[in-house]
């Protein structure tokens, strides 16, 4: 198993209501255009992935990507692709479209920002509230 985890925080102005996306960002502000992100001052972006992860991403496999808030748990599946150029060094998109651009971690994805469970986005409202996301690859095809 592969796996990343990045340490973000919430804002006032996280909505998390975009229909198709889902945004991590190193960035320490927030519009109320944003509303695809979930949360701010990530300690990772797209291109500080391991070269191991974006490897295993670039052959297209599957990822599970967890939202951790205190004792609530939300997750998504979605997959890689043979495209992605893991460029950006602000952010990552997780998208439901097969869309690939420079902030791309995965495609296809199950949930968008507006999926995610209302009780964790809730939390992420506050400004001090941490997240946790973990990105992991299931290596053996046995695990999905």
């Amino acid at each position: 198993m592969t796996r990343e985890v990045i340490q973000c925080y919430g804002h006032e102005n996280i909505k998390a209501t975009h229909k198709s996306t889902l945004e991590i960002t190193k960035e320490d502000f927030l519009t109320p255009r944003g509303d695809c992100i979930i949360c701010i001052k990530a300690d990772k972006a797209i291109r500080d992935l391991s070269d191991e992860f974006k490897q295993a991403l670039k052959s297209g496999k599957r990822i599970r990507i967890r939202i951790i808030v205190d004792d609530l748990v939300d997750e998504i599946i979605a997959s890689g692709d043979g495209r992605l150029t893991f460029e950006n060094d602000v952010s990552m998109v997780i998208r439901k479209s097969t869309y690939i651009d420079g902030r791309t971690l995965a495609v296809r994805a199950n949930k968008a920002a507006k999926d995610i469970d209302r009780r964790i986005i809730e939390k992420l409202k506050n400004p001090n509230q941490k997240a946790v996301i973990e990105l992991i690859i299931d290596d053996d095809p046995a695990q999905r």
